[in-house]
């Protein structure tokens, strides 16, 4: 494996990576002071769009940590960059399935949010959205389901913040967004585009607010089908941390590797120590 070095900025995953569920991963408060005391820039990207940038900084705030909110990039806050860029907000009705990490981007970008469809029998027209965007969502309904459902069908766009079917939390894997796009596209044979990683938007933006290049960048993730092919297609360096999804036995069944494994973030600070 390449050796550890020409690191000018990171790009580090959260769930899996620095925490399960509210529960931080050993070496949290160091790894975070290593980065610090470098000097090194990085950014915090999760496919996660459930929080806003302001209550991932609380949490984080909760768990010891300080950081600022051009530090953060979700899922929710690159799909509505993207979406900014390829469709007049002004102009553009979106229904979201999602929480306010989903919504709000949107609603800072200028896009018109629209709501569930009472589905009360008093045959009340339907107007469609123009795109659908679907996020990790709690509050998950079928009501939800069945108004993105008519949307798609009158011809709006499928969106998918992230397509993670699954998600580490300190229960086990739970649920992931993945799983309700894959009922979406069932009731409309609709295949999402997907803006979170393993695509390479969010990286690509990740490196802009950033100012680094792909060679001297580097991302920190714990599952292989997002995280680190994510990077294999944006050409940067990774780091697979084993506290997450992804495990060394999953390595032989796919035709792509991160560039080292860890077992975890200290290892991580162990190294950038003495680097």
């Amino acid at each position: 494996m390449d050796s550890l070095t020409n690191i000018k900025a990171l790009i580090i995953d959260m769930d899996g990576v620095l925490w399960h569920g509210n529960q931080a991963l050993p070496g949290l408060a160091e790894f975070f002071q290593t980065i610090r005391d470098k000097q090194l820039p990085f950014i915090l990207a999760t496919n996660n769009a459930r929080l806003t940038s302001d209550e991932y900084i609380e949490k984080l705030k909760n768990l010891g940590i300080s950081v600022s909110s051009n530090e953060i990039l979700t899922s929710g806050m690159a799909t509505a960059f993207y979406l900014a860029q390829h469709y007049n907000p002004v102009s553009t009705k979106v229904f979201v399935i999602g929480e306010n990490g989903a919504r709000q981007p949107l609603i800072d970008q200028g896009f018109t949010l629209t709501e569930t469809y009472p589905f009360t029998g008093n045959n009340k027209p339907h107007e469609p959205a123009d795109l659908i965007v679907c996020g990790l969502d709690k509050n998950l309904s079928w009501e939800k389901l069945s108004t993105a459902t008519m949307d798609i069908r009158a011809g709006a766009k499928l969106i998918g913040t992230n397509g993670d079917t699954t998600l580490p939390s300190e229960f086990g894997l739970v649920l992931g967004n993945g799983a309700v796009l894959a009922a979406l596209t069932a009731a409309t044979n609709t295949k999402p585009t997907i803006i979170g990683k393993p695509e390479p938007i969010m990286y690509q933006q990740a490196m802009t607010i950033l100012g680094s290049k792909p060679s001297e960048t580097i991302a920190i993730g714990d599952r292989l089908d997002t995280d680190i092919l994510g990077a294999v297609r944006t050409n940067i360096r990774s780091i697979m941390v084993l506290t997450g999804v992804s495990s060394k036995q999953d390595l032989p069944h796919i035709d792509y590797k991160p560039t080292w494994i860890m077992s975890d973030i200290r290892d991580i600070t162990h190294i950038l120590k003495n680097n």
